[in-house]
């Protein structure tokens, strides 16, 4: 690699997948690369006040685990988004 291309792309690798990524910080220390790290700002959701249990079948629950494992969230996060997106915008299928 080049000097000019270290500087620009760092010493982090580009990752085609989250589990690529997953498994390259396993095995390296996050210490190592301190420098490479921006400071951002994070915003958090606000605490919900209530909750609301629904049932699904197995099939249904495993499929929504698996979408929401493709988008790096949790299920409830991806129904919450479902839910509100659904409520914002009720004419969209």
């Amino acid at each position: 690699m080049r000097e000019n291309e270290e500087q620009t792309h760092g010493r982090i690798p580009e990752f085609k997948s989250r589990e690529e990524e997953a498994d390259w910080f396993d095995t390296h220390d996050m210490a190592d690369y301190q420098d490479e790290f921006k400071t951002v700002r994070a915003r958090f959701a606000r605490n919900l006040s209530e909750g609301l249990n629904i049932r699904l079948d197995r099939g249904t629950l495993a499929r929504l685990r698996e979408l929401a494992h493709e988008r790096g969230i949790g299920p409830t996060t991806l129904v919450r988004m479902w839910i509100r997106e659904h409520l914002l915008h009720p004419d969209r299928k």
